[in-house]
Order: C-alpha cells, then sequence, then structure tokens
C-alpha cells in the first residue's frame, strides 16, 4: 500500500470567486485515496500564495519529508494550480521531490510524467495559471493607474483621512477629525522650520496624535494632503502629480516649504522643543572659538548638579549655565520697550500693516518674473536640444529642474492670489503687542521651558553668540528691531518725527 500526504491550498479570492474550500479539497482527496488504496499520512492545510514556494505551511512539509524519507509515496493535491502559480518554481520543486522518491499527482489533471509527450500537457498545466496570475495583476494594475489618474485615492487612507463608500459602492476618502486638525497643525509646525518633524512628532503626541515615527515622515512627503494624487512613471509616461478628488489639508506652497525643511534646503535642523529647565538656550549658542554649536548638560557636585553650556571636549569652551541663563535675560532688556514709546510703535505697526497690500504685490510681481525666466530657460534649452547642442540626458535633467521650480513659484503664486482678506483687529492686536515687549524679560523668566525656548527663537533667527561675558546676535525679529529702534533712535524725538522712521537703519 502506498503512503501519501494531502496539500490542500486556497487563497481567499480564488475560495470567495470560485468556490474552493479546504474541506471540499480534503474530501475529493480522501475518496481518491480510498479507491486507490492508498495510506493518508498527513494532511497540510495551507493559506498563503501559489506565486512562490516560499510559504509557511509547505516549508515546513519539505522538511519533515526530508527528515522522513522514504515514508511518503506521493503527494496529492487537486488541481497543478493548487502545487504551484510560477512553471519554472514548480519544475524546480518536482525535481526536489522525485529526489526524495515522492511523486507530486494532481488527481483531477493525471499525468503519466513516465511518458516524454506529458511533458508537453504539464508545461501547459503549470503554465496556465501563471499566466492567469500575469493577466490578473496586470489587469489590477491598469485599473488601479486610470483611478488615480482620475483623482482616487487608492488603498488605506493616510492619517487624518478615513476611507469611505458613497451610496452607489464608490470608495472614496474623507477628513477624520480631530486626526486632520493634529496632521495640519504638524505640517504648519514643520514648515515654519524652527522644530525638527521628530520634535513636532513628540509635541503631537501630546496633544492626541497617534502615529510612529517612520509613518509620520512618509506622511510629511504625501502629496495627499495638499490634495493630489502622485502618479508613477510608466513606459513613457512621466512621473507627476494629478488633482485628487478629495479635500486638502494644506495648501501646495505649504507642502512644498515642508519638503525644502525636510530635504535641508530651507534650515538646518530645527531646535528640540523639550530640554532641561536649566538650559533654556541649548542649541541656540555659538562657540566663540571653533563656531560650533554648543550643548548642555549636567555635572555632578558633591551636594547638587551643576549646569553647563560646553562645545566639544577638544575646543574646551564651558560656560555655566546660570551665568548664561541671567545674562541673556539682561539681553532682553535692550528690546524691552519703554512705555512713553508705546505710542510710536503703535502708530509704526499700523503704517506697516497697512503697506502689506504692496507688499504682497510685489511679491507677487516677483514670482511672475520667476516663472518667466524659468519657463525662457526651458524654452532656450529645448531650441539647444533640437539643434544637437544639448545632450539629451543633460536635457532631461534641466527639464525636470524647470518644471519642479515651476510647480513650486506657481503654488507660492497661488496661494498669494487666493488668500481671504483677513478682518483683524489691528488695535487689540497691538495693544497685545505693546504688553509683550513691555514686559518680554518678565514673560520669559515666568515662562515654562518649551515656551522659553519659542520666545529664543522667535526673537533670534540665527545663532546667538556668547563669549563669556556678553551675547552678541546677529539677525533678530523685525518687530523686537522695531522695538529696540525705537528705544535707541526716538527716545526724546517728538511723536510727529514718525515719519524718519523709515530711513533709520535696521535688521531684519
Amino acid at each position: 500500500m502506498k503512503t501519501a500526504d494531502l496539500y490542500i491550498r486556497v487563497s481567499t479570492d480564488e475560495q470567495a470567486d470560485k468556490g474552493y474550500s479546504q474541506r471540499s479539497q480534503e474530501d475529493v482527496l480522501r475518496r481518491y485515496c480510498e479507491y486507490g488504496n492508498i495510506k493518508v499520512r498527513n494532511v497540510i492545510y495551507e493559506d498563503h500564495s501559489a506565486k512562490s514556494f516560499v510559504r509557511p505551511e509547505w516549508i515546513k512539509l519539505l522538511a519533515d519529508l526530508k527528515k522522513h524519507k522514504g515514508k511518503t509515496d506521493l503527494l496529492l493535491f487537486t488541481k497543478w494550480d493548487r502545487f504551484s502559480r510560477n512553471a519554472s518554481d514548480a519544475y524546480y520543486m518536482i525535481s526536489v521531490l522525485k529526489k526524495l522518491g515522492i511523486e507530486p499527482v494532481a488527481i483531477e489533471q493525471p499525468l503519466d510524467t513516465s511518458v516524454p509527450e506529458n511533458k508537453m500537457m504539464l508545461a501547459v498545466y503549470l503554465t496556465a495559471p501563471e499566466i492567469e496570475n500575469d493577466r490578473r495583476g496586470l489587469n489590477t494594475f491598469y485599473g488601479i493607474r486610470q483611478a488615480k489618474k482620475e483623482g482616487r485615492w487608492m488603498g488605506i487612507a493616510p492619517i487624518g483621512y478615513k476611507n469611505k463608500t458613497h451610496e452607489n459602492g464608490k470608495k472614496y476618502i474623507a477628513i477624520d477629525e480631530p486626526n486632520a486638525s493634529h496632521m495640519k497643525w504638524a505640517f504648519e509646525q514643520v514648515g515654519e522650520g524652527f522644530y525638527s518633524a521628530e520634535q513636532v512628532l513628540k509635541l503631537g503626541r501630546t496633544k492626541g496624535l497617534v502615529c510612529s515615527k517612520n509613518n509620520f515622515m512618509v506622511a510629511m512627503r504625501n502629496p495627499c494632503y495638499m490634495g493630489k494624487i502622485r502618479l508613477a512613471e510608466f513606459k513613457n509616461e512621466p512621473a507627476r502629480f494629478v488633482d485628487g478628488l478629495h479635500e486638502p489639508l494644506i495648501t501646495e506652497a505649504l507642502f512644498y516649504r515642508v519638503q525644502d525643511v525636510i530635504d535641508g534646503r530651507k534650515r538646518e535642523i530645527g531646535q528640540p522643543i523639550y530640554v532641561p529647565e536649566m538650559l533654556p538656550l541649548r542649541g541656540f549658542l555659538q562657540c566663540p572659538k571653533c563656531s560650533r554649536i554648543l550643548t548642555g548638560s549636567a555635572s555632578k557636585g558633591r551636594n547638587n548638579y551643576f549646569y553647563y553650556y560646553h562645545c566639544s571636549s577638544a575646543c574646551g569652551i564651558r560656560y555655566r549655565a546660570e551665568n548664561v541663563n541671567d545674562l541673556f535675560v539682561s539681553e532682553l532688556h535692550k528690546y524691552k520697550l519703554k512705555r512713553p514709546m508705546g505710542t510710536i510703535y503703535s502708530r509704526v505697526v499700523h503704517d506697516q500693516f497697512h503697506n502689506m497690500a504692496r507688499v504682497v504685490l510685489d511679491k507677487r510681481r516677483q514670482l511672475v518674473a520667476a516663472i518667466t525666466d524659468q519657463h525662457n530657460r526651458l524654452s532656450k534649452a529645448r531650441a539647444h536640444a533640437l539643434l544637437d547642442d544639448f545632450d539629451p540626458d543633460d536635457y532631461k535633467i534641466l527639464k525636470k529642474d524647470c518644471e519642479d521650480k515651476i510647480v513650486r513659484l506657481e503654488a507660492d503664486l497661488r496661494e498669494i492670489s487666493t488668500q481671504p482678506e483677513i478682518k483683524v483687529n489691528l488695535k487689540e492686536l497691538v495693544e497685545k503687542a505693546v504688553f509683550t515687549f513691555e514686559n518680554i524679560d518678565s514673560i520669559y523668566v515666568k515662562a515654562d521651558i518649551a515656551k522659553k525656548r519659542e520666545i529664543i527663537g522667535s526673537m533670534f533667527p540665527e545663532k546667538i553668540c556668547f563669549d563669556g561675558t556678553k551675547h552678541r546676535t546677529g539677525k533678530i525679529n523685525e518687530a523686537m528691531a522695531l522695538s529696540h529702534l525705537i528705544n535707541s533712535k526716538l527716545q526724546g524725538k517728538k511723536n510727529g518725527a514718525k515719519s524718519k522712521f523709515f530711513d533709520l537703519p535696521h535688521e531684519g
């Protein structure tokens, strides 16, 4: 009496579409063994794709057959597509089984492999499932690509969206609160370039954002959030973005700013949000000796910990944190708006606010000119390429560079052109600003560590150089520069002299 192992394999789509099931296969195989007087040794149930033999149960079966060589004569399955859907892999596995003295048999497609002509039928049986798989995969690929061209998001919705289905059965993605608001906030924070993406994620988690670091970084690169679908390059079609049918969370301009920040084109890596309470200036100070960024750490004394800002051990620069922090508060006094100057400050801010329309118009003109320059550059390159004065590969690189810049510039232009007129209570805003600048030192001293670092970063966009006795600042915030100038230049002058303010040299 021969001994056989029964191999039963299903896959979810086939089980649903064609009616295959483990029970029906087992029933057919057991009846075949009864009629053929074959003893069943093992029954193996597999729920895995047949595109390869990297299948959990098959690997166990093969190991068992090698371990108990000679105890199994036949490996039975219903059809050859239950065995494999890859012809080359199937031929190899058949040879492995035969070396173990095992004959693979498809009971519904029987073949006598000792007859040479039957190898042709075996090739048909093995190739047909592979062709079916390839055709199904190709149809799926073209279907997904066409759906993307039409602006539909395919697959699981990114964080901030959720998958939904229309009444007619069509699927779509819709905004999912509160994650949508969290992601919009995250893009805005990363786009400012002050905090790194990792730090923004940490702070976002405290607000309720549930997302892994890897998924967050993928999301920051996902054009879905600006209402676009990424269409990959295929044959003669170049890679491009298409307009999505879903609602965008952010503007195109913000999305591209975030890409610049992540790629390092806008700013260097942002500052950590949270640091030890005694080291609010960590990451903002520049070494006066080697120009590196000073870090900070605690050193344990006999009874207490002492905090220091320091450079590398090779440089040797080291300052007591307490002294540096106190001197920084003294530095803030320079930018503290003196109370009699509040009226002048308010008038200047009002004038600047009403001049914003002119600034926006100038910005629009600059963007239009930049877009025109890129189009002219592309036209010249195209003309040279037609005359064979340009290497084709170089032309492709230049063309892509121009097109990428045009897309970003047009996104900035759209953002400016579509900005709604914002109605603000200017008087209230100016009053808050005046109060802040009149009390900037006390506000800083009373603030928690995160707020302190936010104040430092907003006031000083560039690093602060500390030489051991005083802080030397580079570029400062325009509002703080204005406060400093009013204190130093306008104090003692009449209020009517405000028109001369714009002739004063100031940074920003």
